[in-house]
């Protein structure tokens, strides 16, 4: 008897997605082959996920915007119906709008159940018929999928006023670690300085100059550590933090990686003491407006035993800062991004204090296997 098959479609990079590595690690540990048919992606294509006997990853080649982009996705649509007539999965898991065409034809084949887990909503009107026509079938998999799945209950909310589904059908999972990323406590540092630390896509909204300059306002020990990715959008964005760091005299304090595998990346933050997630305060993207339980990076960095520094926006503050687990600022303001550095520095007992609340909180409850729970018995309900 073979085993249980699901195939995950994602028109990008799946490694850029850890809650993709999560989902499909729990289910190959369980036994289920896990297929995923992805593409290559600007700025994130060197990320992997780690090898598994039950996981196979499949990925076209990348394709810039423009008419050939058009002929790429419909191959991908097309190919990935192949796979799924060739292989036969019992699910199909489709984790992006732009992969929705091709969840659709996949699963009008004769015993395939459907599963759309929405990480990045579309933002805005759509702005060609191309996305109109991608949107059109991101609406009909939303009324026909058997599960759908949000990062943040707002979002939850939104998603089913724009496809006019029940929302009691939409359940909220937050995008938490692996329980494993929080099973290794920080080690005891002895260089005498006080690292901050950011993971993930580098962008002007996410890593602000502002923190650059705050850092010109911080003693000569605290430095700041920066690891990630520009996108299509982005591009040179790294430059310009390099620029800015020689302009106020503290480029000797900042590093800066690219793109690294998760287990890498998660190692440098456990030998870093706060970890910074920081949101613009008014943003025109609902992603960035609804991204509490939606942003990998608090979970990841208090998994590592870093307390964080965030936005001061009420959901921010009602789910980190009145916990426990983090200080607040304005992120547009190098003297409060400064200010709140400071009081890490000046109290290391209740710094690591903070982080240890943080990392105990998530091998008890923010973690993925507990918030996927409910997805896997709806799996484990669907299978033939």
């Amino acid at each position: 008897m073979r085993n249980n098959r699901i195939l995950y479609l994602q028109y990008t990079n799946p490694a850029a997605y850890p809650p993709l590595q999560h989902s499909s690690r729990i289910l190959a540990d369980a036994g289920w082959d896990v297929l995923f048919l992805g593409t290559r992606a600007v700025g994130s294509d060197a990320l992997e996920f780690p090898k598994h006997e039950h996981i196979r990853i499949l990925r076209m080649p990348f394709c810039a915007p423009g008419m050939r982009h058009k002929l790429h996705f419909l191959r991908y649509v097309l190919w990935s119906w192949w796979w799924a007539l060739r292989w036969r999965p019992q699910w199909i898991y489709a984790s992006d709008p732009l992969s929705t065409p091709a969840a659709l034809l996949a699963g009008v084949l004769p015993g395939m159940h459907l599963l759309y887990h929405e990480h990045d909503s579309p933002s805005g009107k759509p702005g060609s018929a191309f996305m109109r026509w991608v949107l059109a079938f991101r609406k009909r998999l939303a009324k026909i999928a058997d599960v759908v799945v949000l990062p943040n209950t707002q979002r939850a909310v939104v998603f089913s006023r724009e496809t006019g589904i029940d929302p009691i059908k939409v359940q909220c999972v937050w995008n938490c670690p692996a329980r494993e990323d929080a099973s290794f406590a920080p080690k005891d540092k002895q260089d005498g300085v006080l690292w901050v630390h950011y993971h993930g896509n580098i962008s002007p909204q996410l890593v602000p100059l502002a923190v650059i300059d705050a850092l010109a306002l911080l003693p000569d020990d605290i430095k700041l550590r920066v690891i990630g990715y520009e996108t299509m959008g982005t591009a040179g964005y790294l430059t310009q933090l390099r620029e800015r760091a020689r302009a106020v005299g503290v480029d000797a304090r900042i590093e800066l990686h690219g793109a690294m595998p998760r287990e890498a990346m998660l190692t440098w933050a456990r030998k870093s003491d706060v970890g910074i997630a920081l949101f613009p305060k008014s943003a025109e993207n609902q992603n960035m407006q609804l991204i509490v339980g939606a942003s990998n990076k608090p979970f990841d960095y208090l998994a590592c035993g870093c307390p964080l520094l965030v936005s001061d926006l009420p959901d921010w503050n009602a789910m980190f800062v009145q916990n426990g687990l983090a200080l607040n600022c304005n992120p547009e303001d190098p003297e409060s991004i400064a200010a709140a550095i400071r009081w890490y520095c000046a109290h290391p007992i209740e710094r690591l204090a903070m982080g240890e609340a943080g990392r105990q909180r998530i091998r008890s409850e923010w973690n993925y296997e507990a918030q996927f729970k409910p997805m896997l018995l709806e799996l484990l309900a669907g299978r033939s």
